[in-house]
């Protein structure tokens, strides 16, 4: 399993958790197979199956396998293709030959037993029994109190840990409202705010280590920004909703404490603390060119305080050999038609989707150096968008505010893996009513994307709710 520990042991309560758990999985198994060598087996398998992920995932993302992850079991059904664009076929192929194998194995080897079923049910009551009394008593208790899912795993195991931090998370509380923060008043606000999440976006230069792989969108961006700097995201190479949520609802990880692994999942009672909650008296509209139950943003988003969910549905679908996803372009298309229609101030925030990939594979079967170039060819045209969106922007002739940002690097097989740096550029554009560029500083402030939102609010309104918030 990865992460080990350097000794590759682990703490003696989290093997006393692994085993608990690990007899009631067998027993479970053995009260509905009625066969003790068949329940072994899959008592085994279920562990090894955990595992054989946690470390895939490692190495992708940088993460053990978290209790979170096991909430979008159902969004990989619903959408396959964004959890196995990285999969190859024949490995597809093999998986699925395996699993019916196991499949007509097992019933094969099944009978009825019920002597063996039942002791199968005593089995797994008394593992989840002792289970259950174990995380009452002291030793248990103290483990896990602070999120850090790399060390805690290192220490206690995968499972172990997994089910800690389940606990954890269910037992946290959280306000519900937003306190109103302290304001001033801002110099000559916008009228029209656009926030632009870019899926994967990251600066190449940077990302490759290659000065020659710039982005002219972004150095442009950058040149006339009142501010920008890097995103500090948490994520790498997925977990586009903890930049989401930490952009929108303004609160840092700190903050969150082991609800930070999905915030989504808790975000429908924290309305009060979007961005469209708090621009009282704006329209907010929120975009994005796919299944919005998706991270369930069919929900949360309404609840936070956004009028309009702009779906798929109004997106041109993408042409022959443009990709899998709407593109960036289209998404533009969109953009300005809502910027253009908008007849009183309004937020329009959303999120793009083309460059998840699947970037293009090395026909030599190779495969790094034609990946970093399909990357290439998708960030280019995420570059495009923002270079478009800020000169039709500025074309409207109405106070606008421009927000751009990556939501995570990608994790790319020897070119962008795990390990190092993980944050994304952001920018912020300000134009008046003449389409000129309003004069901000030039700053470079590296921000959390909870500062993010807040800086965003300061320029709209005056609202600074932490000290120091730019």
């Amino acid at each position: 399993m990865r992460p080990r520990s350097p000794a590759g042991l682990r703490s003696w309560q989290g093997l006393w958790l692994l085993a608990s758990m690990a007899a009631a999985l067998y027993g479970l198994f053995l009260g509905l197979t009625g066969n003790g060598v068949v329940a072994m087996v899959l008592a085994l398998a279920g562990q090894a199956l955990l595992t054989v992920a946690s470390n895939a995932k490692h190495a992708m993302l940088g993460e053990p396998l978290l209790f979170s992850d096991l909430a979008l079991i159902g969004a990989v059904f619903r959408h396959p293709q964004f959890y196995l664009s990285a999969v190859r076929l024949w490995q597809r192929m093999l998986a699925s030959l395996a699993a019916a194998v196991l499949v007509g194995t097992v019933v094969w080897l099944s009978h009825s037993a019920p002597g063996a079923r039942l002791a199968g049910l005593a089995v797994m009551a008394g593992g989840l029994g002792v289970l259950a009394l174990s995380l009452l008593l002291p030793p248990w208790k103290a483990l896990a109190r602070t999120p850090d899912a790399a060390a805690d795993t290192r220490r206690h195991g995968l499972l172990p840990t997994i089910l800690l931090y389940w606990r954890r998370w269910r037992a946290e509380r959280d306000p519900v409202l937003c306190a109103e923060p302290a304001r001033h008043t801002p110099t000559d606000p916008p009228e029209l705010v656009v926030m632009i999440q870019c899926e994967s976006f990251a600066d190449p230069a940077e990302l490759f280590a290659d000065p020659a792989r710039t982005l002219p969108g972004l150095e442009e961006a950058r040149s006339r920004a009142m501010q920008w700097g890097n995103l500090e995201v948490s994520g790498f190479g997925a977990y586009t909703m903890r930049t989401e949520y930490g952009v929108l609802f303004g609160r840092d990880e700190a903050a969150l404490g082991f609800r930070r692994y999905d915030p989504f999942l808790t975000a429908l009672g924290e309305g009060s603390y979007a961005l469209p909650a708090r621009l009282e008296g704006w329209r907010s509209l929120f975009a994005h060119p796919h299944d919005m139950r998706f991270y369930g943003r069919h929900e949360i988003m309404p609840a936070g305080g956004f009028a309009e969910l702009v779906g798929e549905e109004r997106f041109a679908p993408p042409a022959p050999g443009e990709g899998r996803y709407v593109t960036d372009a289209a998404m533009a298309d969109v953009i300005l038609d809502l910027a253009v229609a908008a007849r009183q101030p309004s937020l329009i925030y959303a999120v793009t989707i083309e460059n998840h990939g699947p970037w293009a594979p090395d026909a030599r079967g190779g495969g790094d150096p034609d990946l970093v170039e399909g990357y290439m060819r998708l960030v280019r045209h995420g570059d495009a968008m923002l270079s478009a969106l800020a000169q039709r922007l500025a074309a409207l002739g109405r106070p606008a505010l421009l927000v751009f940002f990556g939501d995570h690097r990608p994790s790319i097989p020897g070119a962008s893996v795990p390990g190092g740096a993980r944050h994304t550029p952001y920018v912020m554009i300000r134009m008046d009513e003449q389409g000129r560029v309003v004069p901000g500083g030039n700053r470079r402030i590296d921000l959390t994307p909870a500062q993010l939102h807040h800086a965003v609010l300061d320029t709209v309104l005056g609202a600074q709710v932490f000290p120091g918030t730019p």
